[in-house]
């Protein structure tokens, strides 16, 4: 009998699940908080609370995880080299701390446009070789003839010993600009990625585990440890692809809508036929258009740690911060401090300066603080302090901005009031201490003219309507975005019928089901284990691999005649077009079935899906002008965990 252990590092909480093949069972789940200095430490406190007899009998273990995603928004990946090759057109800056453009390059068809300049490639690399930890290179049309990056790749390697990644690897999708980006930031984040691979290998190794180790890719898809240090671009936003996958499979639904509520934020996403929707632009993290493929998704600062303040009305995010219930189970003397804060006037009020908001120091070493930060750091300790505090002893308000810089670099934990808290006063949900939960709403309430108990209601039900709200504009696509919120508001007499279950995950979401029931006519489920379907998702992974190929005439003036093949491998010439189809289908199928070896399956348990699309104008009688096939080899989750 085996068992396997699903763990799932998210913006604010880890979890962690054990899982029986016979039966399909969860047996155990976990929560702990998500550590973002060392996400170990998370993830070590989540296994620790699991029942240990189950987990000596895992077998696999399956990760997704924010670490790729955070490094690339808080651009601390890695110093990278990137070498560019041919006439390349830059239209905005790319993110290597290093760059070179050497002479090189091939054309659409693959033919070379000049000889590669491989000296100044060496001399480039000589000169890098103690100052970044990989090296990316982009050729013009690499897609279509990789040669000049396997070249350099080689011989970089051979000099500096870094890793090398080349553009092609990663995308077969036109775009020199999109491919080069993707690369630097995959090599960014190769050392931190091998890191922590590391980390979970010693970790499952410490317990005595006999188990396979994986990572859930942004597409859905798992992939093994080896595959993830070479492309870990591919695990970004791996958080929301499991929470598509942990849904579907909790509700036993092949179709559906998916609303994920965790700490930091709201994921919207849709299932169809049992496929996530994938995003064909490729991903966007950090402000970088990548060329990665991942779900199709959208993502909204309302989460239910989401910070809910008072300026002119009710305000709900877009941080995050501590719930006070959570803070007063924590730090002792917290709830007598938040007591005695004094209600600031209503003229004074903003993002930091609210009655029950305060700071408190992480431990966490700020990187080249500036003295206003080193002062600030001098004054909160690890004892939460409000502004009204840190005003009496430095005489003066804090910066908003050095406080920002602080929160940003989690050197600071900001603590405030936030749906979590709204909940724990309705009596919904009561993990933390509801009596700091009361004091804060109480607080607040103050300048709403409302009643504790009735503002509280009206933070879940403003929440309620921001998840149904990026709902609709997310299946809508933009389409009537204003008419949207006139709906949930009750300005428009009508009411939203989805015709596709809704399906709702994360911890307290039960809460919600009936506020979200009385905005959008829908079919809405909580499964069991609503609460850690990311760490089951990541666990439901299908094991995929895709591989395009394109045929095309090599000449459109005798276009039945030679043809070339384009494969991730390189470029192939062909006399006959039979013959060009029949090498890519072997070559797609070879390709599909070598890079699936790493799941030590045997071959006839990879299915290997082919579809081909043929680009002809009306009228044309001849061969295609192009012919691309595409080949999706899977492996289901049953037969991947043998």
């Amino acid at each position: 009998m085996q068992y396997r252990l699903g763990i799932d590092a998210g913006g604010t909480y880890t979890d962690a699940v054990i899982f029986r093949d016979s039966d399909c069972r969860i047996l155990d789940a976990s929560k702990a908080t998500t550590t973002y200095s060392n996400l170990m430490v998370g993830i070590r406190n989540a296994i620790d609370k699991l029942n240990p007899e189950y987990l000596s009998k895992v077998k696999l273990v399956s990760v997704s995880t924010t670490l790729s995603t955070n490094t690339i928004l808080e651009r601390t990946g890695y110093p990278v080299g990137l070498i560019l090759v041919g006439d390349y057109d830059v239209p905005k800056e790319l993110p290597a701390d290093y760059c070179i453009t050497v002479k090189g390059g091939h054309d659409s068809d693959g033919d070379e446009l000049q000889p590669l300049d491989l000296t100044a490639v060496e001399q480039f690399a000589i000169s890098l070789k103690k100052k970044v930890s990989a090296f990316a290179v982009s050729s013009y049309f690499s897609i279509r003839n990789p040669d000049h990056e396997l070249k350099i790749k080689e011989s970089v390697l051979k000099l500096t010993g870094c890793p090398v990644v080349c553009g092609h690897e990663l995308s077969q999708e036109l775009g020199a600009y999109e491919r080069a980006a993707t690369a630097v930031l995959n090599a960014q984040l190769i050392p931190i990625t091998c890191q922590f691979i590391h980390s979970i290998v010693a970790e499952v190794r410490k317990r005595n585990l006999d188990a396979k180790i994986l990572m859930l890719k942004c597409d859905g898809s798992v992939t093994d440890i080896k595959d993830a240090k070479l492309r870990p671009i591919e695990t970004i936003f791996s958080g929301p692809a499991a929470s598509i996958m942990g849904a579907s499979y909790l509700s036993g639904l092949d179709t559906c809508a998916i609303i994920d509520v965790g700490g930091t934020s709201t994921d919207i996403s849709i299932m169809k036929n049992g496929v996530p929707e994938l995003c064909e632009r490729g991903a966007v993290v950090g402000g970088w258009q990548t060329r990665v493929k991942t779900i199709k998704m959208e993502s909204s600062a309302n989460g239910g740690d989401s910070h809910v303040w008072f300026k002119k009305q009710i305000r709900i995010g877009p941080r995050r911060v501590m719930p006070l219930c959570f803070a007063a189970m924590q730090y002792p003397k917290f709830k007598e401090n938040l007591e005695k804060n004094p209600v600031p006037l209503r003229t004074m009020l903003n993002e930091h300066f609210q009655p029950a908001k305060f700071f408190v120091n992480t431990g966490v070493i700020p990187f080249n603080p500036t003295d206003s930060e080193i002062k600030l750091l001098e004054i909160i300790k690890d004892e939460p302090l409000s502004i009204h505090e840190i005003l009496n002893k430095m005489k003066r308000f804090p910066s908003p901005t050095v406080l920002d810089s602080l929160i940003q670099q989690r050197v600071i934990q900001a603590i405030g009031f936030t749906p979590t808290d709204a909940l724990h006063v309705l009596g919904e949900y009561t993990e933390g201490d509801v009596e700091a939960s009361q004091i804060g709403a109480k607080k607040l309430s103050r300048f709403t003219q409302m009643g504790v108990h009735a503002f509280c209601k009206k933070v879940k039900q403003q929440v309620a309507k921001n998840m149904a709200y990026s709902l609709l504009s997310f299946i809508m696509e933009g389409r009537g975005t204003d008419g949207i919120k006139k709906v949930l508001e009750g300005e428009i007499p009508v009411q939203y019928n989805l015709k596709v279950p809704i399906v709702l995950l994360g911890g307290p979401v039960k809460a919600y089901y009936e506020d979200i029931k009385a905005l959008i006519d829908a079919e809405i489920i909580v499964p069991e284990h609503a609460n850690v379907g990311n760490a089951v998702g990541a666990l439901v992974g299908k094991g995929i691999k895709r591989i395009e190929i394109t045929i095309r005439p090599s000449s459109m003036e005798n276009p039945d005649q030679n043809f070339l093949v384009f494969t991730p491998a390189g470029r192939k010439k062909f006399e006959l077009y039979q013959m060009a189809v029949e090498y890519s289908q072997k070559t797609g199928e070879e390709l599909i079935l070598n890079s699936m070896k790493y799941f030590g399956l045997p071959e006839s348990s990879i299915k290997i899906n082919t579809s081909v699309k043929y680009l002809s104008p009306s009228g044309w009688k001849h061969t295609p002008m192009e012919t691309k096939m595409t080949f999706v080899g899977t492996c289901t989750p049953g037969i991947l965990t043998g």
